[in-house]
């Protein structure tokens, strides 16, 4: 099973920006963790990151047939207007929505949660191999 993990905007400032509720995990520290969770259970990961919500779009459209699931962390995509959901929402694919801490706590509401199977909120970076648990015994 080949997974595509999206980071959303922002991302890679992970480590150095909101500590304090994000935790000190550097993007590339949180995407090796990522990969050795995938391999664990027998999956084949891609990660991709971007900051241009348009661009990310794109990227959807071209390689959504590559991947049986996505997981995605929007970040600063979690908020705001755009064409990332609907993007999201066309896809044949299952998608799952992570987040370190949990955004509704934070009185923000993901715009992405609704097209999304599932989302995992407020375990740190292990919500990542939480829900690549869980997208797998789904997808069984």
């Amino acid at each position: 099973m080949k997974v595509l993990v999206i980071q959303g905007a922002g991302m890679e400032l992970r480590g150095r920006e909101d500590v304090e509720i994000f935790g000190p995990e550097t993007l590339e520290e949180i995407n090796a963790g990522i990969e050795a969770a995938a391999a664990t259970l027998g999956l084949s990961v891609e990660i991709v990151q971007h900051n241009d919500e348009l661009a990310l779009v794109d990227l959807l459209a071209r390689v959504a047939d590559a991947f049986d699931a996505v997981v995605i962390n929007p970040s600063r995509f979690t908020v705001g207007d755009g064409p990332l959901p609907e993007a999201l929402a066309e896809l044949t694919l299952p998608v799952y929505e992570v987040h370190a801490s949990n955004p509704s706590a934070r009185g923000v509401v993901s715009r992405i949660t609704p097209v999304c199977r599932g989302a995992v909120c407020g375990f740190g970076y292990d919500g990542y191999r939480i829900a690549l648990e869980g997208l797998r015994t789904a997808l069984a």
